[in-house]
C-alpha cells in the first residue's frame, strides 16, 4: 500500500488491519507519534488525515491509504520551525514531554480552524490530550501565543 506522510510517498508492505501508529513509528521511524494508552484516550498519538487530528492508535493503516497525513515531524519546513512548536519552546511547555507531540498536533488543528481561539476553543480542541503532568496552564499560554503570531503574520501579507 501507498502512504502519503509529510509530504512524501511511502510504499509499504504491511498487514492492512496494523494501527497506523505502528506503521509510523515501527515500520517507517517516525517515532515523534507517541503510543499512550492504545484506546484513543490520551491523545499522544495525534497525528492529523486531510488535515483533521485523528488517534493513530486505532486507525487501520488501510483506512488511511490515499489520504494526507502530517505527524509532529512534517509541521517542521526545513529548518523553520511550525508557529506552534516555537510557541512551546518559548513557553517552555513540556515537563516529561511524551504527550507533547500529540499535543501540538490538536493545537495546530485547532489554529488552523480558529486563528485566535478563544479559552473555550482552546479547551474544546485539547480536552481529548491528557497531560499527566499538570501542564495545562502553560499548554493554553503556547496556544494563544501561536495563535497571535500566525494572525499578525497573516494580517501583514
Amino acid at each position: 500500500m501507498k502512504l502519503q506522510i509529510n509530504r512524501r510517498e511511502y510504499e509499504i508492505d504491511v498487514d492492512p488491519t496494523m494501527p497506523l501508529l505502528w506503521v509510523l513509528r515501527d515500520v517507517l521511524h517516525l517515532t515523534g507519534t507517541k503510543y499512550g494508552c492504545g484506546i484513543a484516550q490520551c491523545g499522544a498519538c495525534t497525528v492529523h488525515v486531510d488535515g483533521e487530528p485523528v488517534r493513530s492508535c486505532l486507525m487501520p493503516a488501510k483506512q488511511a491509504e490515499g489520504r494526507t497525513i502530517t505527524t509532529i515531524e512534517g509541521l517542521r519546513e526545513g529548518d523553520r520551525l511550525h508557529p506552534v512548536q516555537r510557541a512551546w519552546i518559548d513557553v517552555q511547555v513540556p515537563q516529561c514531554g511524551y504527550c507533547q507531540s500529540g499535543q501540538i498536533m490538536s493545537a495546530v488543528a485547532l489554529l488552523n480552524e480558529t486563528a485566535v481561539p478563544s479559552s473555550e476553543d482552546i479547551d474544546r480542541a485539547m480536552s481529548g490530550n491528557l497531560c499527566r503532568c499538570g501542564t495545562y496552564p502553560r499548554i493554553r499560554r503556547a496556544i494563544a501565543l501561536a495563535g497571535e503570531r500566525m494572525a499578525a503574520v497573516s494580517d501583514s501579507d
